[in-house]
């Protein structure tokens, strides 16, 4: 007998912003998903309004890419107000599907915009198979699993249950089940679970011993020579290695965390995932996962990596205390305008400091890389410059090789 034929599942990124969607898209992802103004839970990221949205949506299906809304908040009184005219509205403009935790949020989707998917958000924590059977009784497409899922786990729903199941694979891991978490709440009066949170979780906290009232002797972080030793915030999920498992499981939607990352992160893990997915479909039995993957993903900013909840209960090695044990090498500093082959000239947009003498990549879509160091800079009125220091300044460099409009530049710390 012949290997099964493998589908191939979705790489699901972040769009924090509509630069963030297009760079997303453009460096592979299959689908993205966004927020809008309302009833999502990232209230600092970049949401859209309806006109961004239907450019987004526009842009998305003109490169046979979907698009998600979060609309994923746990819902108080009152909240509800114009749910109905917006899930109308996200529909009419061609969103794909809405992502959901709330039962009420749910039910006005599902009532006063039908015809618009309903994807179960990981906030509901469905983390078992009769769970994911209940919700396609309901009528949803999909379920976003909780990140406390094993691989076993995973195998065991797909064995049980006829309904798309969507994973993680990248991205921050929450310290709390599945995102539910008051300490935000409690601690500055911002609602984690209606789109405040504070992260407080990533704090640094210090551990005291007071056995007598007056008495304090600090033992956790924050006192010079003190090794900080207590901490709640977990290192960050990598699956790059372990893509295999996830899709012979029959994942069918691969999803990276990141809405507040910035474009350098999204091109990066997008560009990465991309080329690991299809080089695993096309040929799995001699698949490799390639070290210059894993060395990509290490120049984008991010925490440590683990596997999270796949394999095994993350334990004190899965957590941020005492010094980094890895730090990324790279910082982005541009990205490419235009091109001109004859003179072999680039147009570059600056985001970060860089200078003539520094060595600096050039990389894009189908992981297309190159180095070389900047020998001969010039500003957008021709005039040589040494430096460009100032943010979102136009400049002209001379380059080695060919490079396209939206390719990145990172140069080395």
């Amino acid at each position: 007998m012949g290997r099964k034929i493998l589908k191939k599942p979705e790489v699901l990124a972040p769009a924090g912003t509509l630069e963030k969607l297009k760079t997303a898209i453009l460096y592979g992802a299959d689908a993205v998903f966004l927020g809008g103004e309302a009833y999502g839970l990232r209230s600092r990221a970049g949401n859209f309004d309806f006109a961004e949205m239907k450019e987004a949506v526009d842009f998305a299906h003109a490169h046979n890419a979907k698009v998600y809304i979060a609309a994923n908040m746990v819902t108080h009184e009152g909240d509800e107000k114009g749910a109905g005219d917006f899930f109308r509205t996200v529909r009419d403009i061609g969103i794909d599907a809405a992502i959901i935790s709330d039962m009420a949020l749910m039910d006005i989707c599902a009532s006063e915009a039908p015809g618009l998917p309903i994807h179960l958000s990981t906030q509901s924590s469905a983390a078992n198979y009769e769970t994911l059977n209940f919700w396609k009784d309901e009528g949803l497409e999909r379920v976003v699993l909780a990140r406390e899922v094993s691989m076993e786990e995973i195998k065991e729903m797909q064995e049980k249950v006829d309904v798309e199941i969507e994973a993680f694979i990248h991205g921050a891991m929450c310290i709390s089940y599945s995102g539910r978490c008051v300490l935000s709440n409690h601690m500055v009066h911002r609602d984690a679970n209606r789109g405040g949170c504070a992260q407080s979780c990533r704090w640094k906290y210090g551990l005291f011993d007071m056995p007598f009232a007056g008495e304090k002797n600090m033992v956790g972080a924050g006192e010079e020579g003190i090794e900080e030793k207590f901490s709640m915030s977990a290192v960050d999920l990598a699956m790059i290695q372990n893509l295999p498992d996830l899709i012979e499981a029959g994942v069918d939607s691969l999803k990276i965390e990141g809405r507040m990352k910035s474009i350098h992160y999204v091109s990066t893990v997008s560009n990465v995932y991309r080329a690991a997915v299809d080089s695993y479909c096309e040929d799995p039995d001699n698949y490799v996962c390639k070290q210059e993957w894993i060395d990509e993903l290490w120049k984008a900013a991010q925490r440590e990596l683990a596997t999270g909840f796949y394999y095994q209960v993350p334990t004190e090695h899965e957590q941020l205390f005492g010094p980094r044990r890895q730090i990324p090498q790279y910082a982005f500093v541009g990205q490419v305008l235009e091109y001109d082959p004859e003179t072999q000239m680039a147009t570059v947009q600056q985001r970060n400091n860089f200078k003539v003498g520094d060595q600096i990549e050039f990389y894009g879509p189908g992981m297309r890389h190159h180095e070389e160091v900047l020998t001969q800079l010039w500003d957008e009125n021709g005039e040589e410059i040494e430096a460009a220091p100032h943010a979102m300044m136009i400049c002209k460099m001379k380059v080695t090789e060919p490079v396209k409009p939206l390719d990145m530049i990172r140069k080395r710390r």
